[in-house]
């Protein structure tokens, strides 16, 4: 089992170190191993940590989510319990946040006009976080060099965060399309105050981790077939008559 440091655990989980302190104060995240002065900490406190910390974006206080979690593990197996926990929280991309200064950002990009204002509206989108006063955690460093190659391209910045804008709407009607058949179909029947029991506990974490690649590999692939229609449309549409000019048998 993998070890981390408080500095590094907050960092996976995308928070800040004085956030982790809070939680452990509120018991809501389990004391670390101490190893003389070192604290260090697992993976189950990195997947507990995701919890706590999926629980507070949808709106739960602290005393909501130590009785959730009290709660939930009363009379179950901690170890099924963990790995459940594990599983609905772990991110589901692989790629690491990136730890950014802010004064570095704005450097970077003032030409293209990013602002204080433009760096809110990123957060807003879910896409960078604040850590501390002056630096951000970018949560995918893969859609910022994405972001560099495309402003780099000529797409001015306004057009860019309005498909962004676009993208995350449409993804998040996805995710719920997803949700809902998991509703409907897997735990059918379920009020909302239902916890699964020790015997459910393995099931619904194997269903929930196969969730993870079937929903991706099915975007993917329909993303992947429409790109391939429109760009054909597209290019059709817009040489098509060069085309025509030089190979008129086509």
């Amino acid at each position: 089992m993998a070890e981390y440091r408080v500095d590094e655990l907050a960092r996976l989980a995308g928070t800040t170190v004085g956030n982790v302190r809070v939680y452990q104060d509120r018991e809501l995240l389990p004391p670390p191993e101490r190893r003389g002065r070192v604290a260090l900490y697992s993976d189950a406190h990195l997947a507990r940590l995701r919890v706590i910390l999926g629980l507070l974006k949808r709106g739960y206080t602290f005393a909501q989510i130590r009785e959730l979690l009290t709660t939930w593990q009363s009379g179950r197996d901690l170890e099924d319990l963990l790995g459940l926990e594990q599983v609905l929280s772990l991110p589901w991309s692989d790629e690491p946040t990136e730890r950014i200064a802010l004064a570095d950002l704005l450097a970077e990009f003032s030409h293209h006009g990013v602002d204080t204002e433009v760096i809110a509206r990123l957060v807003r989108l879910g896409l960078f976080t604040h850590d501390g006063a002056a630096h951000v955690l970018v949560r995918s460093p893969r859609l910022l060099h994405a972001g560099r190659e495309l402003l780099a391209a000529g797409v001015p910045l306004t057009a860019l965060l309005e498909i962004a804008e676009q993208v995350r709407r449409h993804t998040d009607q996805l995710a719920a399309m997803f949700l809902r058949m998991v509703d409907e179909h897997v735990v059918p029947g379920r009020d909302t105050g239902w916890t699964p029991s020790g015997d459910e506990m393995p099931q619904l974490t194997q269903q929930a981790s196969r969730l993870r690649p079937l929903a991706q590999s099915v975007v993917t692939a329909f993303l992947a077939k429409s790109m391939s229609r429109a760009l054909s449309d597209w290019l059709t549409e817009r040489f098509g008559p060069l085309f025509q000019q030089h190979y008129p048998e086509r």
